[in-house]
């Protein structure tokens, strides 16, 4: 029982970890393609407690993380739909020809499992988005306003030929 097989022994202490700055972002491209967290890892060359540590620390990669789920769950209901639609195409048992297979229990799974956290990831970005635009449009009025200050005020024409302009009233 002391004989481990080679999979289970650990990596040697004096192995250097690679920095969180080289696998951040094929780890985030990865996730968005497959929305699996132990791949992605794998892909990006670390280990599922690194890149969940990291998650815990750090905001801003919790924050991309959450996104790169976002976008996975968007690539995963594509190809969901694209699935309903054209089936996908596995041989029959004893011919020579496929047969269309319309089985889609695990990617609607993967859907539910999923759907909440995209859900509220599409809030957040709308919500970043409509910040932008209300920002875009005060600024615009501001704009307005200070070209209008700026600008000469132009004379009235007087209502009584030949009496002076004035703004009595």
């Amino acid at each position: 029982m002391a004989d481990q097989s080679p999979d289970r022994r650990r990596a040697p202490a004096a192995e250097k970890a690679v920095p969180a700055r080289v696998w951040r972002g094929p780890f985030l491209a990865e996730l968005a393609a497959t929305s699996n967290v132990a791949a992605s890892a794998r892909k990006a060359g670390t280990n599922t407690a690194r890149v969940y540590e990291l998650r815990r620390a750090d905001p801003v990669f919790y924050r991309e993380w959450q996104e790169a789920l976002c976008e996975g769950y968007d690539l995963l209901e594509l190809n969901l739909l694209h699935r309903l639609r054209e089936g996908e195409v596995k041989p029959a048992p004893g011919s020579k020809r496929g047969t269309r297979v319309f089985d889609n229990a695990t990617a609607l799974r993967l859907l539910v499992a999923h759907r909440e956290t995209a859900a509220r990831q599409r809030a957040v970005i709308e919500n970043r988005n409509s910040d932008a635009i209300l920002d875009a449009i005060n600024a615009k009025i501001e704009k307005m306003r200070e070209r209008r200050l700026a600008a000469p005020r132009p004379q009235l024409p007087s209502l009584v030929e030949g009496a002076p302009a004035t703004d009595d009233k």
